[in-house]
Parts: structure tokens; sequence; C-alpha cells
């Protein structure tokens, strides 16, 4: 049987349900390999809290009777398992495809621990390849597009069908830089970081405690 794309992002969500016991506050993130987890999850009748990144996450969860919270309802986040865009061999990664990088962030930042569920087509040597996206308020939002212009980052605004700007669920938008190579992820990251009009960048360094490609390979970070 010849193995698809999509069995090995269901393989990875079946994985990481070791990670999860009855009576946990689990992150839920943003997108398809995620999905398969809400599926397995509803399956298996799990007793969890939910706080989800998106709100596109909330109403699957709600259809599928996962109970979900909001982020300033608990205490603590036990695990979260999110999919990445792209993953590297120090296991940073590019998040925010999806256009709930912000929500992610906020989630990722308050839980004990964090897994990304990727297949093998996400993991490359070195960060860039996938467009890296960065969360910017409308207003201004020229200027600050000019400096990624002058900076050589080739940026390109992310629109709708219709060509109206993506508006993401705090009410921000989209840019998405085109790098192909990241030389150096942190030095970026505190660039943009640095950037007024800037409210998140897709750079998650140093978060990801656990990372499971296609169900097969699991790697754990040993680094905190």
């Amino acid at each position: 049987m010849t193995i698809t794309q999509e069995n090995f992002k269901q393989k990875a969500a079946f994985a990481a349900l070791d990670y999860i016991k009855d009576g946990m506050v689990v992150g839920l993130g943003t997108g398809s390999t995620v999905a398969y987890l809400l599926d397995a999850l509803s399956d298996k009748k799990m007793d969890i809290i939910g706080v989800t990144t998106s709100k596109d996450t909330s109403k699957k969860c709600r259809a599928l009777g996962i109970r979900v919270v909001d982020i300033d309802t608990v205490d603590h986040i036990d695990v979260t398992v999110d999919g990445a865009d792209e993953v590297d061999s120090y296991m940073n990664g590019i998040k925010g495809g999806g256009a709930a990088l912000l929500m992610e962030k906020i989630v990722a930042k308050n839980s004990n621990t964090n897994i990304w569920i990727v297949d093998e087509s996400k993991v490359h040597s070195v960060l860039g390849t996938f467009p890296l996206p960065v969360e910017i308020i409308p207003y201004g939002s020229g200027k600050l597009f000019q400096k990624f212009e002058d900076k050589g980052y080739q940026p390109v605004l992310r629109v709708d069908n219709y060509n109206n700007p993506i508006v993401t669920d705090t009410g921000h938008h989209i840019v998405d830089l085109h790098l192909n190579y990241i030389d150096n992820p942190q030095e970026l990251a505190d660039y943009l970081e640095r950037q007024v009009g800037v409210v998140e960048h897709g750079l998650f360094l140093n978060i990801a405690d656990v990372v499971i490609v296609g169900g097969e390979q699991i790697k754990i970070n040993t680094r905190r």
C-alpha cells in the first residue's frame, strides 16, 4: 500500500495521543494534522479540557464534543499538540501558515510541554523554505512593508480569493517573508520583535519539547 502524506499526518497525530491523559488541560493547535488528533480524541472519548489556538479549532472541537475553555480560565496547560509548517534539525520551527501564529505562540508559551506533529515534508536542515509569516497591525502597514522590502525579505501581503487582506482571529494582517534560507533565526526574530507594528512572527524557537514526524520518528528536546 502506498503511504501518502495524509497517512503520515494521521500517524503523527495518533502518536501524540500517548502524551495525553484523561483530566489534562490540553492546548489544541490549528491545521490539517491537528484535525486528525481532534478526531482521535473524540473517538476515544477522552476527558480533557481544550484550550484552542484558533476559532476554527474551537468550532471543530465543539462539533466533536470536546470541551473548550478560554486560556485565562485555566491556571496551567499540561501539554499542547500543534502542527508546524517547517522544522529544522535543532527543533526550531516556522508556524503561521494557517494565520493562527499569535494565538499558537500564546498557548505554547503557557504550556508545560509542547509537541509538534508533522509529516516528513515539513522537515528541513535549515529554516526558510516555507515563507515566514509576520502578523502586523493594519495601520501603517505600508511603511513596515517597505522596511521589509529594503531588507530584501521579499514580503507578500497575504490575501484571500477576492484579493482582500487576510484578517486573523485577533484582527491583524499577515505578511509572508520569502527568505528561502534563514542563516540566524534568533537574530531575525530579535529584529522583527523590535519593529513597531509587528504583533508577532512565525519563528518558534526553543519551544518544541517533542517533534513527531509521521509517527515514526520522535525527537526529544533536551536543551531545557
